[in-house]
């Protein structure tokens, strides 16, 4: 394993040794090598001022560039990367093409948000899969401008979206390799460790069983950011390459754990429509670019969005340690408020989703309620999924429900109600009235208890009026309300 930092930003070489490993790759830009036009806005992620391009070759679909915050990324998650930021677009005096178009559009005012704006667009420019008007608000929902207003930055970005031509960017992208991220890196107290395989993994939790796992660090990283709590010992999964896979098989899927949510989004839009639907407003697309499945579901966080989906689809979380695997239900590996059934000396190395809906009559969604539509923390999220006999009966259910309790967990009491009833209103109604016995949420600033409870019933009926027309119903372009109202009216 290396003990030096080293990347690329806009083609040059970087070689680092005195920086904490926490440093985050925005203040590195801006304060040790003088590109200030990456801003800080939020420090969260949310405002997307940050954003700079990282060469992925190992995208779900081939190489590609990837929009994501510089502000959620420390220094160690660069090793061996190449990123560009809005200084390495232009060619002498002669602008970048997704520069012209924005200046073009009038897209630009103040100019603090352009940088992030311009470098999200450099990643529409190289996408070829903007087929649907809503994959344009995907890709810009992570950038926000209070001055220009939004309409001739849209307006700007469809103009250049997909039109990329060969340049010096095609090419880079093209002949970039994977590289090793092994790293053992030290400053002062603080260390971190990159293992590229799992006996390192191993000795690694052996002699350091206090230190924290960090894979895509959009969690992590906040508390550096916000609450400047500086975490000593950190052991990234990413150099693990096995555990970033995605694997479809034909009865179940194996979802490795620091699989990217962006990757994920794309590969699951076929066989798991509500999933797909879930991750659609998990946040915004530089998020995604970072955001691992074992991350969302290990924080376990009350209101995580992944976990109630998950819940619904019969998913299991394997448990990897030196002494080997071991299946765990979703349901069984939250234990308690921010507590997992992870025993010392083991990971999560990914989820095991089965593929139960070839043909059956199963129908399933997945619901997040939150204040804004994009970029939000759910106040109630529902992962919802019933099998029918060949009468129409519940002959099986699964509900799940994040924001209700200390855990996301299962409605058993409501489950129960509908088993073996006709899949109708009266069903509907006898569930959403046994709620109250599986769940006793709290008033808090997102939401009251009253509301968290209306909200979870109103999805339950939701859930019934939306799968009447279609068992795995998708989100229409530019929806309004959790449940799509076009099946309702």
């Amino acid at each position: 394993m290396d003990d030096k930092l080293r990347f690329w930003i806009n083609g040059v070489a970087v070689e680092e040794d005195s920086a904490p490993p926490t440093t985050t790759l925005l203040n590195h830009l801006r304060g040790s090598m003088g590109l200030t036009g990456t801003k800080e806005g939020c420090a969260e992620g949310d405002g997307g001022a940050c954003t700079v391009v990282i060469v992925d070759p190992e995208a779900h679909g081939g190489p590609a560039f990837r929009a994501i915050n510089a502000c959620l990324v420390l220094l160690p998650m660069v090793q061996n990367k190449s990123v560009f930021t809005v200084e390495g677009l232009a060619e002498g005096r002669s602008w970048h093409p997704v520069q012209r178009s924005l200046v073009e559009a009038l897209g630009s005012q103040c100019g603090y948000c352009t940088p992030g704006v311009i470098m999200s667009m450099f990643e529409a420019y190289h996408r070829k899969d903007l087929d649907a008007p809503w994959k344009l608000d995907d890709q810009m929902c992570g950038n926000l401008c209070r001055c220009t207003g939004y309409k001739p930055i849209m307006e700007a970005t469809r103009q250049i979206a997909g039109k990329a031509e060969e340049d010096r960017f095609t090419r880079a992208l093209d002949q970039t390799p994977a590289r090793s991220m092994g790293l053992d890196y030290a400053h002062g107290e603080q260390r971190f460790w990159t293992p590229e395989d799992e006996a390192t993994l191993w000795d690694l939790l052996d002699a350091h069983p206090q230190a924290r796992f960090v894979a895509g660090g959009t969690d992590l990283s906040l508390e550096i950011t916000k609450r400047f709590e500086i975490p000593p010992l950190l052991i990234s999964l990413e150099g693990l390459g096995g555990l970033s896979r995605i694997e479809p098989g034909p009865d179940r899927w194996r979802v490795g754990a620091t699989a990217r949510l962006s990757d994920l989004e794309a590969a699951c839009a076929d066989a798991f429509p509500a999933l797909e639907r879930m991750l659609r407003f998990f946040g915004a697309r530089q998020i995604k670019h970072r955001a691992t499945l074992g991350g969302n579901l290990c924080t376990a966080s009350p209101i995580g969005d992944m976990a109630p989906a998950l819940m619904a689809l019969g998913a299991s979380a394997l448990l990897r340690s030196r002494g080997g695997d071991r299946l765990v239900p979703l349901e069984a590996f939250f234990t308690g408020y921010r507590q997992t059934a992870l025993k010392p000396g083991e990971v999560l190395a990914g989820v095991e989703i089965p593929v139960d809906w070839r043909g059956v009559d199963v129908r399933s969604a997945c619901y997040k309620v939150s204040k804004r539509q994009e970029l939000d923390i759910s106040t109630v999220a529902a992962g919802m999924w019933v099998r029918l006999d060949g009468q129409g009966r519940v002959e099986a259910a699964r509900l799940a429900f994040g924001g209700m309790a200390a855990r996301t967990a299962r409605a058993a009491a409501a489950e129960a109600a509908l088993l073996g009833q006709i899949w109708a209103e009266e069903a509907v109604e006898a569930a959403c009235a046994r709620l109250s016995e599986d769940f006793s949420p709290i008033d808090d600033h997102r939401g009251s208890a009253w509301y968290r409870r209306t909200v979870a019933a109103n999805l339950l009926r939701g859930f019934l009026l939306e799968t009447r027309h279609d068992p795995a119903p998708r989100l229409p372009y530019r929806t309004t309300g959790t449940v799509n109202p076009e099946v309702i009216s």
